[in-house]
Formats: structure tokens, C-alpha cells, sequence
């Protein structure tokens, strides 16, 4: 079962964070958790407001401003345990550190926001905060909306992509597919990309590697829903191509309306990348949940367990 306590949701005033900010809401009153608002002020503005004497005035009036934001953009669905947090420097940099300090089950962000000084979710941010993020991140397209409520999100949703490379953290990637498929009533497709080989020399056999490739791809996506609990069954495909393109594409032909995605980690190239998941935020225009690695036992926080336990009931 999914059990979050706090949402966090770093907002710059556009109608791209406005559209995260029902996404926050309305999981926050499904899970009766708080949530977090953040906005983050451009150290150049504060300098100057505090060469003016208004620095303490700046923050309070962002923190005004916020607090008007949220009510606009929910309306009657407003929540009465909801936090507005001002900082001010580089805005992945303090949407990382005050994740790490409030410790949320959950960020909601969303990829682009407003353009001029007050820019904050240009594609760099984005990266960064999916590069090193240890919290469950649900990025929004810009152009999106948002849910009017918790009720909304289903027709939202419709079906739920999960793309897997079978490594260790596909298991991970199904468990939260399918407990989420199942709250809100909708199918699961898991996805394979298989990319074209590049071989080394004339003498390489691509073919006896490619069938090779699809053999193992085809056995494990029929042990993975083979192991499938009663009633969460997932659809499986194997696609051929660049990843993120395909990605994109299976979600637009089938209409799936969340893509969830595992974040990977590297032994040799440290912090990992979050080029793929990024690439495909901006190809499939739909929300992409991203799901750090799991820690070992003995390191994991609570609100990474949580999203990453088997459904014990339906909701």
C-alpha cells in the first residue's frame, strides 16, 4: 500500500506549476497529507531588496502572493494543513535541500514554468532535481492543467506506461505501477525498448545477438506477469528504437495519461543520469512519475518504502 504523509511542490507562478499544484492537491487530500508549497526568490532580487531595507518584506510578500496562487488555482478544494515556504538561491539547489530537510513522501513539480525574471522550471532545473533527487518525483507537462480533484485524476490517467530495462529496480517500477493502477482503476502497460546494436565489426552476427536479445526480453516480461497478483495483470510489449522516442509513442498510441519511470545509478559515473526520463518528459507531454533507486534495507527512508511495498488491499 502507498502511505504518503507530506507533498512537497516547488511552484514559480505559472500556469505550468499551477497545473503541478492540482496534481499536489489532489494527492494530498487523497492521502490526507500535507502539503508543502515552495517558491524560491532570485538572489538578485533579495540583494537588492535588501540594499533597499525591503529584503524581509520580499519574502513576505512571495509568501502572500503563494498563498493567493493556491487559492486561485484550487478553488473550493483547498486544504486545511497546507505550509508556504520562501527561500531564496539556485531553485534545483533548494528544492533538493528542503527535500532533504522535510524529508516528503512525494515532489510535484512541473517541467517548464514562466519565462523572464521570475523563470524558475526551465529544463536544467528539472535534470538537476531528477539527477539527484531520493524522493518519488512526479514531473507535470507545462501545458497541462491539472486535476480538479482526487476523483479527476482517473479520467487524467486512463492507463499507466511503465517502462522497464530489467534491471534490479524493474520490480520496484511494478509494484508502484501496479498499486497505483489499482487505486485509481486503470490498466498497466509495461514497456521494453530494445535499441539497435551497433556492432564492433563486419564479422559480428547482429542478427544471433538481436534474437538472442528478445528471447531474454520476451521470457522475462512473461515471468514478470506471470507473477502478477490476481486482477493486476499487466499488458507487455517490446518496442525497437531510440528509448525515449518509443517511449513517447506507446503512451500517445495507447493513451496512457502517466509514464512511470526508474532513475538509475552508476558505480562508475556516479550521480545518476537523468537524461532519458527528462527526454522523455519533453516528447510525451503527459506527467512521468520518476522513482529514485531504492537504498539498502538498512538505509531506506520511510517514505521510499512506502511507495515501494506491495499492495496489501484494493482502495
Amino acid at each position: 500500500m502507498i502511505s504518503i504523509t507530506s507533498v512537497l511542490c516547488p511552484i514559480d507562478f505559472s500556469d505550468g506549476s499551477r497545473g503541478a499544484l492540482r496534481y499536489a492537491n489532489a494527492v494530498a487530500a487523497h492521502f490526507g497529507a500535507r502539503l508543502m508549497l515552495l517558491a524560491v526568490n532570485d538572489p538578485v532580487l533579495v540583494e537588492a531588496a535588501n540594499l533597499a531595507a525591503g529584503g524581509p518584506q520580499l519574502a513576505a510578500d512571495t509568501g502572500r502572493e503563494m498563498q493567493r496562487f493556491y487559492k486561485q488555482a484550487v478553488g473550493s478544494k483547498a486544504l486545511a494543513s497546507v505550509e508556504f515556504e520562501v527561500a531564496s538561491g539556485k531553485p534545483a539547489a533548494e528544492i533538493l535541500r528542503i527535500s532533504r530537510a522535510r524529508n516528503p513522501g512525494l515532489i510535484v513539480m512541473a517541467s517548464h514554468g514562466s519565462s523572464g525574471f521570475r523563470k524558475l522550471f526551465f529544463g536544467s532545473v528539472t535534470e538537476r532535481v531528477l539527477r539527484e533527487t531520493v524522493v518519488p518525483t512526479l514531473v507535470t507537462s507545462g501545458a497541462d492543467p491539472g486535476p480538479v480533484d482526487a476523483d479527476d485524476i482517473k479520467k487524467i490517467v486512463r492507463r499507466i506506461v511503465v517502462p522497464i530495462d530489467l534491471t534490479p529496480a524493474t520490480s520496484q517500477q511494478l509494484s508502484v505501477g501496479r498499486t497505483i493502477a489499482q487505486m485509481v482503476g486503470v490498466p498497466v502497460l509495461l514497456v521494453h525498448v530494445i535499441e539497435p546494436l551497433r556492432p564492433l565489426s563486419s564479422h559480428h552476427d547482429v542478427h544471433a545477438v538481436e534474437t538472442e536479445r528478445r528471447y531474454r526480453a520476451e521470457t522475462e516480461l512473461e515471468r514478470l506477469t506471470a507473477e502478477s497478483a490476481e486482477g493486476t495483470t499487466p499488458e507487455a510489449l517490446i518496442a525497437y528504437g531510440e528509448p525515449a522516442e518509443e517511449i513517447a509513442k506507446v503512451a500517445s498510441d495507447r493513451d496512457a495519461g502517466l509514464i512511470i519511470m526508474g532513475l538509475h545509478s552508476s558505480p562508475l559515473l556516479g550521480p545518476r543520469m537523468g537524461s532519458v526520463t527528462y527526454r522523455v518528459l519533453c516528447l510525451a507531454h503527459r506527467p512521468v512519475l520518476a522513482l529514485p533507486p531504492q537504498p539498502d534495507a538498512g538505509e531506506r527512508t520511510q517514505s521510499e518504502h512506502t511507495l515501494a511495498q506491495e499492495p496489501q488491499t484494493s482502495r
